[in-house]
């Protein structure tokens, strides 16, 4: 099994307790409120670098 299908699965799992422990809008500001905060603590080069590898990824 691949690292980013371990992550996903990982990710599903924490997503599903965090819906059963929490209301359903604080569940959701937390799934989405991390990744945002992580990818705005990245400086301009890392952004850069990131968004560069995304569209590698896709082909583009």
């Amino acid at each position: 099994m691949s690292t980013q299908a371990k992550v996903a699965i990982g990710g599903v799992a924490v997503g599903v307790i965090l819906l059963w422990l929490l209301p359903f809008w604080a569940a959701v500001l937390v799934m989405v409120g991390i990744p945002a905060a992580a990818y705005l603590a990245l400086d301009p080069s890392q952004r850069r670098r990131l968004r560069r590898v995304r569209r590698k990824q896709l082909g583009g």
